[in-house]
């Protein structure tokens, strides 16, 4: 009798021992994963910490809060106004960025050393989502912000379900407290034991887990540059070509010209050089032209702009203005007409290669209307 009820037991037991070594197998080949992963996201925070705490200077040029504007013009779901709510308003900013760098330095060493692996893996993911949303767009061919930040989303929600393994600091607060098993807080926030969870809600778990990774990836991807279910294209916002939105542009009492321009489009890697401004009559001929040395020769105090980072201003060639700026400005009187200014419909504008932007222009004290690309 005894040996029929023991068999069961045994049974259970040899089970219960192959699945527990199963699982540190599983997390101890993670381990690359795990340090690499943690390494990258102490870089990222060490790097302004320790080795180029420039990009913590707001006098710098490196200053962090430029990086953030680059990224405005194509942020998702709503990340472009918080970017433009924090460039606004310097205390939430700096705090945001000292805060952001620290969360990253320390959950990259949690990672590292595997201590409260769980969490820190949750934390990874959540800093992942977040980059691929405000810098996903970003990335002349590949898309660079979003795969790098893509993969992190996907390490995370790896060592999410796996945890630290046998080689992490959670296994040795384990071993010199054994009693810490029983804790499912500790057991959720570590990784050095399997969750506290059975087979079947560890699998639906998983599942959830999984599925949120594949949804978000393929679907910003999709988004951004489709080759999903579309054909593949440069997103929305075009990560290589600037474009310029013009608006609000009026004729002054004094002949010259106001009107408000954003950069919000193109390459972080290189500002964009406007180099004529021009007023066009009904049929698109000049009424009035600015060259780029007369554009290059407009005092600062020309520029209105909307943020103190990424900047309009006078350039060697024209105008000067780097991703994200925005400004009002104010285009002196033309020092010649080749029409009566009262006939001039349109501003242009035109960069250095080429490309040419516009909108209706308005008498001062008539309402401003607003245009995009023509």
């Amino acid at each position: 009798m005894n040996t029929i009820t023991m068999q069961p037991i045994e049974h259970e037991r040899a089970a219960s021992v192959w699945d527990q070594r199963a699982w540190r197998i599983a997390a101890i080949s993670l381990a690359p994963v795990r340090i690499i992963q943690g390494f990258i996201y102490w870089g990222g925070g060490s790097r302004r910490f320790i080795y180029a705490p420039s990009k913590l200077d707001p006098h710098a040029g490196h200053w962090m809060a430029n990086k953030f504007q680059t990224a405005m013009p194509g942020a998702l779901l709503g990340m472009g106004h918080v970017i433009s709510f924090l460039l606004h308003h310097f205390y939430a900013l700096y705090a945001g960025v000292i805060l952001f760098s620290a969360a990253e330095l320390i959950v990259g060493l949690l990672l590292i050393l595997g201590l409260f692996t769980r969490a820190a893996a949750l934390a990874s993911m959540g800093f992942s989502v977040l980059l691929m949303l405000m810098f996903g767009w970003q990335g002349a061919t590949c898309i660079d912000e979003w795969t790098m930040a893509s993969c992190n989303l996907a390490m995370g929600a790896t060592l999410l379900l796996a945890g630290g393994g046998a080689w992490s600091l959670d296994n040795v607060l384990l071993r010199r407290k054994p009693q810490r098993a029983t804790n499912p807080g500790f057991r959720w926030a570590s990784g050095c034991a399997a969750l506290p969870l059975s087979d079947t809600a560890f699998r639906k778990l998983a599942l959830a887990v999984l599925s949120f990774t594949i949804v978000f990836v393929v679907g910003t991807y999709s988004y951004f540059r489709g080759s999903v279910l579309s054909p593949f294209h440069s997103g929305p916002v075009s990560p290589t070509v600037h474009h310029l939105t013009l608006t609000d542009a009026a004729l002054l009492p004094n002949a010259g010209v106001r009107f408000h321009i954003a950069l919000d489009a193109g390459t972080p890697e290189a500002p964009v050089h406007v180099v004529r401004a021009a007023l066009l009559d009904a049929l698109g001929s000049p009424v009035a032209q600015w060259d780029a040395a007369t554009l290059s020769m407009m005092p600062k105090s020309a520029f209105e702009n909307d943020y103190a980072y990424n900047r309009f201003g006078p350039g060697s060639f024209g105008w000067r203005a780097a991703m994200g700026a925005e400004s009002t400005i104010t285009l002196p009187a033309p020092t010649s007409a080749a029409a009566p200014l009262a006939r001039a419909k349109t501003l242009q504008v035109t960069d250095v290669d080429g490309r040419s932007f516009s909108a209706p222009l308005q008498n001062a004290a008539a309402p401003a209307t607003t245009s995009g690309l023509h």
